[in-house]
């Protein structure tokens, strides 16, 4: 077991709220609630921010590495590539294709959820709207069956934790009904639904608003669309990217307005740039160019994915955003760790949970962080 260490002096964000001066104890790869050893070294990080590790719930990838064509070590390299950005928890998020190769990617992602590298799966296609298909191969795309749907769920091996559908297309709702009685995340997304379509997928189960704005019509006066009942129902949260490209600061401000710090996920939608760099990538079948980090098909430029990561967004949601560090706390980790179920583990930085935490500077940029008691990033070194 690691030794006991002490980290001393940060501010401390606490789902009670914020800590000066203050101290949390290791204890090897858990938080501790008793006192350090006297000979426990210490950590000095006056000046800093000590906030939870980030979890993820939707990302395709980075590092160059795809989570959903990659090889074993190219999700490695993905998952790695974010944990050095704070992303201390991570869900592999795929995108459409034949059914037979999402089933054996699923296979191949559960061993990784298995082994504790993945928090689970997350399936987005091929059960969506043509009309709001984004960057997904139109020819792959299919009704949600609920037979085809529970295929994708079995084959995931108890790991699939989310699957994005177009609630409105036939097998829709029943499909909604299923995921929800099986314990895995319907979310409603790349959908072409009305406000009453939506209303209906809430009530049979769906808890989940895909990227809210992106890939759905847009809020109208007389035809309000799923974006209004999405941002009006308790009972959804609503995920958010942050990149100032996927959203404009208002319609972020009227998210976090309407749903509340307490039912908005951030995530990043990534791709293979992130954390990589400009270039030409494949996402499942289709091409695209990532210039100045934005993601957009070669065909047809509709974006593609974002090269976001989780520390970027956190320091534009203080900065840009101004939104309190705490409410940006819980939409980076403890809303999200609900979500998945585990939250009695990670989400928050409480005694007995596991080790994960993030350290950022003054400016909120990230200087450390921490994944089951050992530095991935240790902020004596930067």
């Amino acid at each position: 077991m690691a030794p006991s260490k002490v980290l001393a002096g940060a501010r401390v964000v606490l789902p009670t709220g914020i800590v000066h001066d203050g101290r949390v104890i290791i204890d090897g790869a858990r938080i501790s609630g008793g006192e350090a050893p006297a000979d426990a070294p210490v950590t000095d990080l006056s000046g800093h921010w000590l906030v939870p590790g980030f979890v993820d719930i939707h990302n395709h990838g980075g590092g160059g590495a795809s989570f959903t064509s990659g090889t074993v070590e190219d999700v490695l390299r993905g998952i790695h590539t974010h944990r050095l950005h704070g992303t201390t928890t991570v869900v592999a998020s795929t995108v459409t294709g034949d059914m037979h190769g999402l089933a054996e990617r699923a296979g191949m992602l559960s061993e990784l959820a298995e082994q504790g590298d993945l928090a689970g799966i997350h399936f987005e296609g091929p059960f969506i709207s043509p009309c709001r298909k984004g960057a997904h191969s139109e020819e792959l795309l299919r009704d949600p069956d609920p037979a085809e749907v529970r295929k994708l769920v079995d084959a995931a091996r108890g790991r699939a934790s989310m699957v994005t559908l177009a609630p409105e297309l036939p097998g829709g709702l029943d499909s909604v009904r299923l995921l929800a009685e099986h314990g895995v995340i319907a979310a409603i997304g790349h959908t072409d639904a009305t406000y009453e379509q939506t209303q209906a997928a809430i009530d049979a189960g769906a808890t989940v608003a895909t990227h809210l704005f992106n890939a759905m019509p847009a809020l109208g006066h007389r035809a309000p669309g799923p974006i209004a009942a999405l941002l009006e129902d308790e009972r959804i949260t609503v995920e958010l990217i942050n990149d100032g490209t996927h959203l404009h600061p208002a319609s972020l401000e009227l998210a976090f307005h309407h749903a509340g710090p307490g039912r908005v996920a951030f995530i990043t939608d990534a791709m293979d740039a992130a954390g990589f760099g400009d270039g030409r990538y494949m996402l499942g079948p289709l091409e695209v160019e990532v210039a100045d980090g934005v993601a957009r098909l070669v065909e047809g430029g509709s974006i593609a994915g974002s090269t976001l990561t989780l520390d970027r967004a956190f320091q534009r949601a203080v900065t840009v955003d101004r939104l309190p560090v705490e409410d940006i706390v819980a939409a980076i980790s403890a809303n999200p760790a609900r979500l998945l179920g585990v939250y009695d583990r990670v989400g928050s930085l409480e005694p007995g949970k596991d080790a994960d935490l993030v350290v950022l500077d003054a400016g909120f940029a990230l200087k450390g962080v921490m994944r089951k008691g050992a530095w991935v990033v240790d902020p004596q070194l930067g």
